[in-house]
């Protein structure tokens, strides 16, 4: 079982940079593929990339959550959302998304569906062109 990026990444890049395996990727061009994504084919399950990830938003693919439900002030990236963000990487480089919104204290979430888009990424994206 693989581990999956949810709409919680704000392209923080640490889970990069721990991965042993180096599956994780950032989705290019980020309008279309905004998240970093991480080859099923070639994860090893090992989880290193989970407490890596300031934003809590890596689960195996099996616990990925259909209703998520915010704490509050939390992010979501998400291809057709048309807020704004505008952050830092782990490295201290800008992140700006247009592709976000910010949640409220109590807001639900379906972060399942960010399963298929990985998946997608992969087989039918530019994700498919990494391998």
């Amino acid at each position: 079982m693989t581990h999956v990026i949810t709409s919680l990444c704000l392209r923080d890049s640490g889970c990069v940079e721990v991965c042993p395996v180096e599956c994780i990727i950032p989705g290019k061009p980020q309008e279309q593929w905004p998240l970093f994504y991480i080859d099923p084919d070639t994860c090893i399950d090992c989880g290193a990339c989970v407490p890596e990830c300031p934003y809590a938003a890596i689960f195996p693919e099996d616990e990925v959550p259909s209703t998520y439900t915010a704490k509050g002030g939390e992010f979501v990236n998400r291809v057709g959302l048309t807020g704004h963000y505008t952050g830092t990487d782990h490295h201290g480089n800008a992140v700006v998304l247009e592709t976000a919104k910010q949640l409220a204290s109590g807001d639900t979430f379906d972060l399942s569906v960010d399963a298929q888009a990985n998946a997608d990424f992969f087989q039918k994206g530019p994700g498919y062109n990494a391998k």
